[in-house]
């Protein structure tokens, strides 16, 4: 009957309409397939080019196929794949390099095992970019004769003509009559030349057979296809040519191009293509006769020169380089100062408004207290349920709340034992989040109490008085604690948004990662556990069976740190809203695994040659390489399950640098969003989105390292310090921060953030009418710098007397020199030690040395002159001694020093 059904019905080929519907693409798929261009790009120019360019500098004999396998092994090395991940790029096709003769210019052939041949070489090469194709068709031609230079530019000619045609609502048969017509007209000689089609539509189809240009084909064209298009000439006949690989060559040229709406069809491929750029150009031997002639005169006259234009050229571009991030950043001053502004005007009404503290009533009326024979009694009693300690106040029970009570001490002295209460009240040392739980403060507050109870038992009773206070201790104690805790837990529960459920999906193929650890820890003791992507979140499961889910919509920053040079693969989530697990919130929940030994036995005897360790070594990188497939999977499962809205970032270890944004150094590595530290505990990310601007403390040229901090968009935010950067990291992190268009100053003084944060939420308008964030630029403190020296130089010019006052002050009378010779000691000291304070020892020793020959002639003829007294009589020695006396009184005081 089925049967009978079918011969009814007439079956139709939709494959065409189908890839006619899907070749416009979305803008992920767009996004998807510019990477994948970029990255086409990139493994032409640093890895193609540059090869064949060594391969006939050096005239090697490589073959077709092996220069083709090696480009394919480019691809894994991440220095040219734009930051891509390996694992996610692949070739469309095996590339197709041919030369010498033998062309064929179709993407269904493969590179033959002939030797390169240095004329026209074609390469054509295809990359995938998770699962989205590019392609890229160049020739590059060694010493082309004019005439192939000719033929080249007219192709190019060609291809403008392609580009242009290429528009939304033009039929494919016209774009391509339209282009045969420029032949015809210009060159028709090479009309049979032509390649049959000039492309075709791609995207994860790498060749749409049903939108090929060519003269049939009566699609039309729309905003948002993506073509490969080639167009080339073969068979073509080099005149000049000598040998037989050399008669015959062939041009072809090809990009990845996306079609507009009104202009011509945009590049994605950005490989130039100019005869100036793929004309490889080798010298005669008489051409490098000269030229080495030319060198050995120039190294006669001196090589200083061309060093010398050297270097200037050099640092001309540097400089260059420099001004252009100086402009962007002083483009960005005046964008945040403005955005800045801006943003406080729309905040201004909004004003936070702050959760009321509720205040702890024990009892509303007086009937609703416990009728115990403790209060009757006159005893301290506690009522658990109501968390309040009642207590004999002049006779009377009253109430007081748990919440009121300071802290409680208890001490024995002789028979007697005592407890004191001491309570919270107003101009008492407060806790930090302890400041308002008075609701009346001008009420009257009981500071402090103590009970006396005595340890002696009177006849009659049974127990010892002090009993009851022991046990009011104790259970105060124990009430205190649970009531602490309890408001601990709802202090964390505020604020916490709540989750939409998670749901599950029951597919058992869902993406799955197992034997991970979880940081924070769930428990005391960390455990294992298994991480499952589910329909709109994660779940990880201990093996004890404890649960936690992290929704894909709560993830701000997923974060994917590979083993490469660390101990542990981690998967970590930075997430917008805080959730509960472990009786705690948390912002950043991570996964992870160790990869080998983090800790070594040093005991252990070990041997170079030992094969244990070998076999140990090979086990680990296995392991690290499994792991590193194995993650690698789960994220390409995920972002697949979740239409990439949630995309893992990788981080960029060529850009890290270290610092200490805790107590520890650490490595701190960019992503496209952030600067992050995953391996370290407690996590470190930063959303460069909330960054307002980054200041550098402490830059000084004698100084090893310098400080960084982070100024949110948020003022009221706490500002966030990175400590112990070396200073060799500076110049890269100010050009990666230029790249992310993000203002940074630097300053010499480490700066109180606390009261200029304060400053700016009180004064915001006051601030940005001052010049906002320019007091941190160096300008303002060469400005400083300046006046300072202009100080100086006035004080200077002060101190500095005439050369009359010079001669007057030669002049002086005896007198004045004596009055100098009477100041107080306290002078002479402080004259004293500033001469000497610039004397090193040797001067010291010195002057020792002199004053001991000084003092010995002093005392020789002071021997010889009572010598002379005795002999000459007492009239002489008078006269003798008024003289000498005279001259110790003229030099006693110090010189008097010339003021210059």
């Amino acid at each position: 009957m089925i049967a009978s059904a079918r011969r009814g019905f007439e079956k139709v080929d939709i494959s065409a309409v189908v890839a006619y519907t899907i070749a416009v693409k979305e803008d992920g798929e767009l996004n998807l397939m510019r990477k994948a261009a970029a990255i086409t790009s990139e493994v032409f120019n640093k890895f193609f080019k540059e090869r064949v360019m060594e391969i006939v500098d050096a005239d090697e004999k490589v073959r077709h196929s092996k220069l083709a396998e090696s480009v394919e092994k480019a691809i894994e090395e991440k220095k040219y794949l734009s930051g891509a991940d390996p694992s996610t790029v692949e070739m469309c096709y095996p590339p197709i390099i041919q030369s010498g003769g033998n062309y064929n210019l179709k993407f269904s052939v493969v590179s033959d095992k002939n030797h390169m041949h240095f004329g026209a070489i074609t390469c054509a090469m295809g990359i995938r970019y998770k699962s989205y194709c590019s392609n890229l068709v160049r020739t590059l031609m060694v010493d082309p004769p004019q005439e192939v230079q000719d033929n080249y530019t007219f192709l190019l000619q060609l291809q403008e003509e392609l580009l242009k045609e290429l528009r939304h609502g033009v039929k494919l048969c016209e774009v391509y009559a339209a282009v045969m017509d420029v032949v015809k007209k210009q060159k028709p000689e090479l009309l049979n030349k032509i390649t049959k089609n000039l492309g075709f539509a791609m995207g994860i189809e790498f060749r749409e057979g049903s939108l090929v240009i060519n003269s049939k084909n009566q699609h039309r064209l729309k905003k948002g296809m993506v073509f490969s298009i080639n167009v080339g000439f073969s068979d073509l006949t080099n005149k000049e040519g000598k040998k037989p690989e050399e008669r015959t060559y062939a041009l072809f040229i090809g990009d990845t191009v996306l079609v507009d709406e009104d202009g011509p069809a945009a590049i994605l491929t950005s490989v130039k293509k100019k005869v100036k750029n793929v004309g490889i150009f080798l010298k005669n031997e008489d051409e490098e006769e000269e030229e080495e002639e030319k060198d050995e005169a120039e190294d006669l006259l001196g090589r200083s020169s061309r060093a010398a234009a050297l270097l200037t050229e050099r640092t001309r571009n540097e400089l260059t380089a420099e001004e252009k991030r100086r402009a962007h950043q002083k483009e960005l001053a005046m964008q945040l100062n403005e955005e800045a502004k801006r943003r406080l005007t729309e905040q201004k009404g909004e004003q936070q408004i702050q959760k009321a503290r509720k205040s702890n009533v024990s009892y509303k009326n007086p009937s609703l207290m416990p009728k115990e024979p403790h209060i009757r009694e006159m005893k301290i009693y506690i009522d658990k349920k109501y968390e309040t300690v009642i207590m004999p106040v002049f006779g009377i029970a009253t109430p007081f709340h748990i919440a009121t009570i300071k802290n409680i001490s208890m001490s024995v002295e002789g028979d007697y034992t005592y407890l004191r209460i001491n309570f919270y009240c107003p101009g008492s040392a407060l806790g930090r989040n302890e400041g308002n739980i008075f609701p009346n403060p001008e009420a009257t507050f009981v500071k402090e109490i103590t009970y006396r109870a005595s340890n002696m038992k009177t006849p009659g009773e049974q127990t010892v008085p002090a009993l009851n206070l022991q046990n009011a201790f104790r259970i105060i104690k124990e009430v205190q604690k649970r009531y602490k805790t309890r408001e601990a837990e709802e202090k964390e529960k505020e604020g916490i948004v709540k989750q939409d459920s998670l749901i599950i999906n029951l597919n058992r193929s869902n993406p799955k990662l197992k034997d991970l650890y979880i940081r924070p820890n769930i428990a005391q003791k960390r455990m294992q556990g298994s991480l499952e992507a589910h329909v709109n979140g994660f779940r990880f499961t201990s093996v004890r069976g404890d649960k936690v889910d992290i929704l894909y919509n709560n993830i701000k920053h997923a974060l994917f740190q590979p083993c490469d040079g660390e101990m542990i693969i981690v998967l970590h989530f930075h997430l917008k809203n805080a959730i509960m697990f472990g009786k705690k919130r948390h912002t950043d929940v991570q996964f992870y695994t160790e990869v080998g030994e983090i800790t070594t036995d040093l005991g252990k005897h070990q041997h170079m040659h030992d094969r244990d360790d070998l076999y140990a070594e090979q086990m680990e990188r296995e392991m690290r390489h499994k792991l590193k497939t194995a993650f690698k999977n789960f994220i390409e499962k995920v972002e697949a399950l979740t239409k990439e809205e949630l995309e893992f970032e990788v981080p960029f270890r060529d850009l890290g640098f270290n610092g200490a944004p805790y107590r520890s150094t650490c490595l701190l590595q960019p992503t496209s969003s952030a600067l992050v530290n995953c391996t370290e505990w407690p996590p470190f990310v930063v959303t460069l989105d909330e960054v307002e601007l980054i200041h550098f403390e402490r830059v000084q040229f004698h100084l090893k390292n310098f400080d960084m901090v982070i100024v949110y968009k948020d003022y009221s935010k706490k500002v966030t310090m990175i400590n112990a950067i070396p200073v060799a990291s500076l110049d890269p992190i100010k050009e990666w921060l230029n790249s992310c268009d993000l203002k940074y100053t630097e300053g010499v003084q480490s700066l109180n953030w606390t009261k200029i944060m304060k400053t700016i939420v009180d004064d915001p308008e006051g601030f940005f009418e001052q010049g906002g964030w320019s007091f941190l630029e160096p300008e303002g403190e060469g400005s400083d710098a300046e006046v300072g020296e202009s100080e100086s130089e006035i004080e200077d010019e002060t101190f500095n007397p005439s050369e009359d006052e010079y001669e007057e002050e030669e002049e002086d009378s005896d007198e004045d020199y004596s009055s100098e010779a009477e100041e107080s000691d306290y002078s002479k000291e402080s004259m004293g030690s500033e001469e000497e304070s610039g004397k090193d020892w040797d001067e010291l020793e010195e002057e020792a040395r002199k004053a001991d020959r000084e003092s010995r002639y002093e005392e020789e003829e002071e021997q010889s002159r009572s010598l002379s007294r005795k002999r000459k009589g007492p009239a002489h020695s008078s006269s003798r001694r008024s003289s000498h006396s005279r001259s110790p009184g003229r030099s006693s005081g110090p010189p008097k020093k010339k003021r210059k």
